[in-house]
């Protein structure tokens, strides 16, 4: 019986573990913080999970997909809020059955253990941080000061990884590159009306975009809503990675003299409640305690995490974050960790992973793995920074909504027609790889389309389409 060390019991690991247990493996799952199931969560640390197909996917094989989806939130669309307070929803796909999930992260994450915790050789342990790891004896090192032998190591323990981090020590070729928004985010709340009702259209992920911040906000099952204010953490010109964006300007450059602001310039209630009355006076009527929630929750940062090699001899294998961590402006960062699972788990499956008898041949497997897996994960973390200014400033753009109102149609008319977002979002048979190259094309010609226009139904769709099967 093969024996894993699995370090972090967040989703990633807690999902691994399920699938090695149904495989007959004994699992160890060590986790740094205490068990959440005993606990209350963190404010402001739980931007809402929109679980889409490719983690769907993943919850199917285990058997667990219509139980999360039971208390989960329909969003069939983006809700663009203007500042004057119009709405406009901009639709996912125009195809019945395709929309995303607004569920909890902590509920997910709960369910996901117990599941676990069924299998008699999945073993879990709390409060035990990991400190390190001898990679040439597979054992992690605890603050406890036990460490612990085993067939191999899988790391799902998050961008601040400490097996990452004793790759980068002990690996000489080992490269990793950190890429840090000047943004930061601050988690709010609208809570259910006086009967529980929602306050805002249910099913849809509402944002409210200015062009160099903006606010979303994710249904919660109990009507609540999560908000995300997503702002510079500095004002002032911004610089580093956004420097280099073809959506970047100066803040002081895109807006009126006293609209500019940063969580830096929000220092009290006053200029606080300036800001979203001025920004975003629509919601501000519906955050009874926006005071008290922007104070106390901590500002969290934004940031892509690249690395490479993920694997060392089969000893051990840096996996979800660890090894790619990514801004969430696409919804793919548990999606994609899911998926990593999905795709260990066909690879175990294979008869080559086998050296000899029932033991697993670990450094074959976690090659694989890694080649297969890394060309993807680049792509989508891409994806996801882009996403953020294309959700940030081009929803409010007029030439942008006339695309998603023709991607829509051509999603309507023509079965065999995908968007970039429906590539990425509900193909789960295809390569983020493939949906950012094939995407892109289709985004530059259909953007210079709709720039040509003042109305979709201006277009030939016969015409566009055969267009764009050109990409």
């Amino acid at each position: 019986m093969s024996q894993v060390t699995i370090i972090g019991a967040g989703l990633a690991g807690s999902l691994l573990a399920i699938y090695l247990a149904k495989r007959g493996m004994k699992v160890d799952v060590y986790e740094a913080r205490g068990d959440i199931r005993k606990e209350s969560t963190a404010a402001g640390r739980s931007i809402n999970l929109a679980l889409s197909n490719r983690g769907i996917a993943a919850l199917r094989e285990i058997g667990m997909d219509e139980y999360m989806l039971a208390e989960a939130v329909p969003m069939y669309g983006r809700m663009i809020h203007t500042p004057s307070g119009e709405t406009k929803l901009l639709p996912y796909s125009g195809r019945d059955g395709e929309y995303i999930n607004s569920v909890s992260r902590a509920g997910l994450n709960i369910a996901l253990m117990n599941e676990a915790e069924k299998f008699d050789g999945v073993t879990f342990h709390f409060n035990e941080p990991c400190t390190g790891i001898d990679l040439s004896t597979r054992s992690p090192q605890f603050s406890s000061e036990i460490v612990v032998g085993s067939d191999t190591v899988i790391a799902t323990d998050g961008a601040g990884s400490a097996v990452r981090q004793a790759m980068e020590v002990h690996i000489p070729e080992f490269s990793s590159s950190s890429v840090f928004l000047d943004h930061g985010y601050k988690e709010l709340h609208i809570p259910p009306g006086p009967n529980g009702e929602f306050l805002l259209e249910k099913n849809a992920l509402h944002i409210w975009p200015r062009h160099q911040f903006m606010m979303i906000a994710l249904p919660n099952f109990d009507g609540s809503f999560t908000c995300t204010l997503f702002l510079a953490h500095r004002g002032g010109n911004l610089s580093g990675s956004e420097g280099a964006s073809l959506h970047t300007s100066s803040l002081e450059g895109t807006l009126p003299t006293g609209r500019v602001s940063a969580f830096d310039r929000l220092i009290d209630e006053t200029a606080l409640l300036d800001f979203f009355e001025r920004e975003f006076p629509d919601a501000v009527t519906l955050m009874p305690t926006l005071v008290e929630d922007f104070f106390a929750n901590p500002t969290g940062s934004l940031g892509t995490l690249k690395c490479w090699p993920w694997n060392v001899d089969g000893k051990a294998l840096l996996l979800g974050d660890s090894a790619h961590a990514m801004v969430p402006f696409y919804g793919q960062g548990m999606n994609c960790a899911f998926e990593d699972v999905r795709v260990l788990d066909s690879l175990l499956s294979e008869p080559a992973a086998a050296s000899t008898g029932d033991q697993i041949d670990w450094e074959l497997v976690f090659a694989k793995y890694s080649e297969l897996r890394k060309p993807n994960t680049d792509a989508i973390q891409d994806m996801a920074e882009e996403n953020f200014y294309e959700m940030r400033d081009a929803t409010a753009d007029p030439v942008f909504q006339r695309k998603r109102e023709l991607e829509t149609k051509l999603e309507q008319t023509f079965p065999d027609y995908f968007s970039k977002y429906s590539m990425v979002t509900f193909r789960e048979d295809l390569p983020y790889a493939v949906a950012k190259e094939k995407g892109n094309a289709q985004d530059r010609l259909l953007m210079k389309i709709c720039s040509e226009v003042n109305s979709v139904t201006d277009l030939d769709l016969d015409e566009v389409i055969k267009q764009v099967k050109t990409c």
